[in-house]
């Protein structure tokens, strides 16, 4: 656990997107969406507790029927560094020749949006697409690609909008990384 409380880590926190920035990103990928899904009534998968934040606000800009669900597999446990991954839920809906939306806050390293995406085709889904809110520029290749991306930020710990500081912060409407 970090030695400080979590007003200090956000003092001593930078700024990667502000608000303003983040609530543009969710308006272009709900367009973005809308466009490519309107008509497949998907399946819209959020990958708690991260992406709870992000489906949140897009799922209200999306006119167009749909139904919700949701998994819970992790990698980080409140830590840092992700670990091994751990399925604490499943997808309770029947996948069967469905598309689904898996919505994430974001891509890192891709292990866990990889893995949630292998199981719902294991489920039966005929079509797994994913949106982020925001991709970690990293200087390797991932298992994946996310089809929607909001925006991106460096390769640092970023926490904020759905992503967490050692638990803390999730709720904050912009973006920031720990120094």
């Amino acid at each position: 656990m970090q030695a400080q409380s979590p007003q200090e880590l956000l003092n001593q926190a930078e700024l990667i997107h502000s608000s303003l920035v983040v609530k543009a990103a969710i308006e272009r990928l709900s367009q973005e969406v809308t466009l490519a899904l309107a008509d497949t009534c998907p399946v819209v998968i959020c990958v708690m507790s991260g992406g709870l934040v992000f489906a949140g606000q897009l799922l209200a800009r999306l006119n167009f029927p749909l139904q919700v669900d949701y998994v819970h597999a992790s990698r980080y446990q409140h830590n840092t560094v992700g670990k091994t991954l751990t399925w604490q839920a499943s997808p309770k809906l029947d996948l069967t020749d469905r598309t689904v939306l898996l919505l994430d806050d974001i891509l890192d390293e891709g292990i866990t949006l990889f893995a949630i995406k292998e199981k719902c085709l294991a489920l039966g889904a005929k079509a797994v697409l994913s949106a982020v809110l925001v991709e970690k520029l990293l200087d390797h290749s991932k298992p994946m690609a996310a089809d929607f991306v909001g925006l991106e930020v460096p390769n640092r710990y970023v926490f904020g909008c759905g992503m967490d500081a050692y638990g803390w912060w999730r709720n904050l409407p912009a973006i920031y990384a720990l120094k």
